[in-house]
Formats: C-alpha cells, structure tokens, sequence
C-alpha cells in the first residue's frame, strides 16, 4: 500500500486498518480541516446506514436481538444457579460465559440503539459519533484523549472485555473437559472448585486490562461510534495525518483473539480423537474382535479407565460452543484480512461485527439442544410448583 494508513478502528476486539485512499469514513485532512473551521461533516451513506427505513430496520434488528440475549442469557443463569447439580467446575465456566454475554445485550446493544435513534430524531450527531470526538482532540495542541467523558469510555472497552472473557472462558472449559476426557482418574483432582473460580477470575481481570490497554499504555487514542459497525471503536488520534508511534498496540486484540481460538480448536483435535478412538474400541468389543484386558479395556489415550457418558457428551457440547463462536468470529477475521489488503468494507463491517454480537443468545440454544438436565431445569423454571426433582442424580 501507498498511502499511510488514516485510521485505526477497533470495533469489538480486532485492530483493523483502514487505508485513506480507500475509505470515505476516515478523517482525511480536507475533513478534518472543514471540521476545525466549524462546518459539519456530511454524512456518508452506504446501504445499510443511510435512509430513514434502512436505520429502523436496524433498530429493530438491534432490540430484538438484545431482548433475545438478555432473556436467554437470564435463563441461563436462573437455571444454573437454581440447579444443584450445576454446582461444578463446568457449571461455573458456564455461568461466568453467561454473565459475559448478557453484559453484551444489557450495555452494548442498548447504547448502539440509543445512538441510532439519537441519529434518526436530531440532525447533529452526538459527541461520540464518528469523526466529532476526532475533530475535538486534533484542534487541541495538546493532542491526547478528548477532555469530555462520553459513553464509549465505558461501552467500548465493555464489549472488547466481553469478547475476550468469552473467549478466554471457552478455552478454559475446553481445558476442563479435556482433563475429564483423558485423565478421568485426575479429574477431580486437578480440576477443583477453587482452582476453577480462581481461573474465571483471572480471565476477568487480564480480559478487561487488556481491553484497556489501548487507554492505559498510550495517550493518543479515543473510542467514537463508528458508523460502519454501529459499536464503539478505538481509533487513534491523527498528528499531521499520521498516525501515532505507538498505534502497534491494537496488534494485541487480534493477537490475543487468534492465540486463544488456536489453543481452543488444538484441544478440542486431541479430546475428540481420543473420543473417536474410545469409540472405535468399545464397537471393537461389542463386536468380540478385542479381548478386553487389563480390567480397564484399554480406556482413552492409554488411559485404564474409560471417561463416562457424561464427560464425553459435554466435551461435544462444548465443541459445539467453540464451532459457533469459531463461526461467528470468521467474518471479522475476513474482514480484518480484506483492510489490510487494502479494501474496505462497510457494509460487511456491520454484519461481521453484528454476527458475534449475535452469538450471546446462540449458547443456551445449543444447550436446549444438547443437555438433558438443562432442559429439564428450563421446564421447572416455567413450571408453577418449582421443587427440585429428588430422584434425580449427579
């Protein structure tokens, strides 16, 4: 690429670069210098972002989908923390992943719905809004962050927080269901309660001082709404239309994204040819074709005893988590490729971004699906006599 990149928007957790040659929402010096003398920046349509009916639409896609996070993710936890059953490593890791995506559909939507009827009903855009909280922090001498609190403070490094904690909690309940898989005898063990929520709380703390880390280690970045995803990005201040010296620290989002998904897809190879392997010995037996010696018939992975029903089904339960959240974080990944090449795009931008968004209400679908005790807990929670069912075992 020729041109120097214009701006560096971070919507959710991936550094994207967008070249100013190619982009018409970057700040170009003709902008900002219309924007510094007083006159306000036209706003730059694309198909989905420009007319009155293509941002109701969206709104209404918006509410929906955070009424759908927020009452599956409630469902979630009711039923997890009403479940004794549930009172385990496992059913921890779930309970810190719900909390996590209901944050996304209590904060991030709502101030995402808030701003596009904000944009809808008044013709001067908010001071969070793309290229207006820019404008204010490059007429300063000084440069730095904007002077003014405004919400993106908050709602941007929320959903990035959320995001990694999602990520870093799926890795972890991987991990679990990993040990359960090929060393069943160590289990419990090594996989205690204390351990497990000494972990959660660890992935917290690191997830949101990394999201942070843009505002913490440097001076010269502010988070505005940006009009392509509809979410709160960081985007480094422009000296001279350059770009910072230290704009290299947004490497660490993807960097971190990519390294865990990485690990997770690795762990989750070794525990399902494990499985596949336990399975292709125990049809072997059905069969007569393999003597079962030893006691243990061989077990997984050299293991002389065989992990249960149960482990084996939640470890696919939980593969299936990592597939669609795998799935849904594709299209940023495409999306960040695209812009380094040199290409933008907007429109995909917001459905990209909007598809992860989208898969905080996909993890009690999936276990509706595949867990028996969590649909039985479902069916007594809208049940009127409520009582815990006392035959059923652990």
């Amino acid at each position: 690429m020729t041109a120097l990149p214009a701006n560096i928007s971070v919507p959710g957790s991936t550094a994207v670069l967008l070249p100013a040659a190619d982009s018409p929402f970057n700040l170009t010096a003709a902008a900002q210098a219309g924007l510094s003398s007083g006159q306000s920046l036209a706003p730059l349509c694309t198909l989905c972002c420009c007319g009155f009916l293509n941002r109701t639409l969206a709104v209404v896609f918006m509410v929906s989908l955070a009424f759908a996070i927020v009452v599956g993710n409630v469902v979630t936890l009711t039923v997890f923390v009403q479940t004794r059953q549930s009172r385990t490593p496992q059913g921890y890791l779930k309970v810190s992943l719900a909390i996590a995506d209901m944050m996304v559909g209590v904060l991030v939507v709502p101030f995402s719905v808030y701003t596009e009827i904000s944009l809808m009903v008044t013709s001067a855009p908010p001071i969070w809004y793309q290229g207006s909280s820019t404008s204010v922090a490059t007429s300063s001498s000084l440069g730095g962050l904007v002077s003014s609190w405004q919400p993106c403070m908050l709602i941007g490094p929320v959903f990035a927080g959320c995001t990694f904690v999602s990520i870093s909690t799926i890795f972890l309940m991987t991990l679990e269901r990993s040990v359960a898989i090929l060393r069943p005898l160590h289990k419990d063990a090594l996989v205690t309660r204390r351990r497990t929520l000494l972990l959660i709380l660890l992935s917290w703390a690191a997830s949101f001082l990394l999201a942070l880390a843009p505002l913490i280690f440097s001076s010269n970045f502010t988070l505005e709404y940006n009009e392509c995803s509809r979410m709160c990005n960081y985007t480094p201040l422009l000296f001279g239309n350059q770009l910072p010296p230290d704009a290299n620290i947004l490497l660490l989002f993807p960097a971190f994204d990519f390294t865990l998904l990485g690990g997770t897809l690795a762990v989750n190879i070794v525990s399902f040819t494990s499985i596949r392997r336990y399975s292709q010995k125990r049809k072997l037996l059905s069969e007569g074709s393999l003597t079962d010696s030893g006691g243990g018939g061989g077990g997984v992975g050299g293991c002389p005893h065989r992990p249960s029903f149960s482990d084996i089904k939640a470890a696919k339960t939980i593969g299936i988590l990592t597939f669609a959240f795998t799935a849904s974080f594709s299209p940023i990944a495409v999306f960040v490729l695209g812009n380094v090449v040199g290409y933008t795009w907007c429109n995909f931008s917001f459905f990209a971004f909007w598809i992860l968004t989208g898969n905080s209400c996909c993890n009690v679908i999936i276990y509706s699906v595949r867990d028996h005790r969590f649909r039985k807990g479902v069916t007594l929670l809208f049940q009127r006599d409520q009582s815990p069912p006392h035959s059923e075992k652990t």
